[in-house]
């Protein structure tokens, strides 16, 4: 693939993401932000102090979520368009369409997912401040990992393939992969700062929202930008005026 192609993936990656992080924006604001209102009033009634907002809630919850969910979009939808880049043709026979949406799946479980099962978002009031350096850094450590390993199943499937056939090739790496996550799920040390007495409701409500973004997010980012990928890659012919038709420029 020339650094045309590459660039004008690029291009469109980050194009998609960005369409994509308005829809997960959309999803942020009507099911996300109600539960951490709630979670805020939860602290603020169990606080024997009272901090000055920096920055006051209703900027947080327009401007700031909106900056943070697009640059987010934007950001991995560049990263992903690379990976497809890069991907295209190396993990089986399927159309720029179909290897956009595979891709995006398995983005989602091993960027989120994976490190979502281990270490779960919480709300506000949820967490020691003095921790959150720790807890960042345990859930980028699940998330690096799960990557790595999600590319290491992918060049085992691969080399298994022509001894067990691709299907029985995909189980065993599937397998390998769950084996060594749940090994790691073993040994990282678990965080458990869950306040007395919190809304185990509200909880949940606010986890499965944060899921339901990162869903939203890559499913319209594969699906948005797998369109746009088959038609950079595999353009439809133009047609004359008399009907003949007429071979796409290269």
């Amino acid at each position: 693939m020339n650094s045309a192609t590459v660039r004008n993936l690029l291009v469109r990656g980050m194009l998609a993401g960005l369409v994509a992080g308005v829809l997960a924006l959309v999803v942020a604001y009507l099911l996300g932000e109600p539960s951490v209102d709630q979670a805020i009033a939860f602290e603020d009634a169990h606080a024997h102090e009272h901090e000055m907002e920096v920055v006051s809630r209703s900027l947080q919850a327009t401007a700031g979520l909106a900056t943070g969910v697009l640059v987010y979009g934007v950001a991995f939808g560049g990263i992903a368009a690379l990976a497809y880049s890069f991907a295209l043709g190396r993990v089986g026979r399927f159309s720029p369409r179909a290897t956009a949406l595979l891709l995006s799946g398995c983005a989602l479980v091993a960027v989120y997912v994976v490190p979502f099962l281990k270490y779960p978002a919480n709300p506000p009031s949820v967490g020691q401040p003095e921790t959150i350096g720790k807890r960042t850094t345990l859930f980028f450590l699940m998330m690096a990992l799960s990557v790595l390993l999600a590319v290491g199943a992918t060049i085992l499937g691969k080399r298994l393939a022509p001894r067990l056939g691709n299907w029985w090739a995909t189980v065993a790496a599937m397998a390998a992969f769950v084996v060594v996550i749940g090994l790691a799920y073993a040994f990282l040390p678990a965080v458990n700062e869950l306040p007395a007495h919190f809304p185990a409701r509200l909880l949940w409500r606010f986890r499965l929202s944060t899921l339901a973004i990162q869903t939203v997010l890559w499913a319209s980012f594969g699906l948005l930008f797998g369109e746009l990928a088959e038609r950079q890659l595999n353009p439809r012919p133009a047609k004359a005026s008399s009907g003949r038709t007429v071979p796409a420029p290269h």
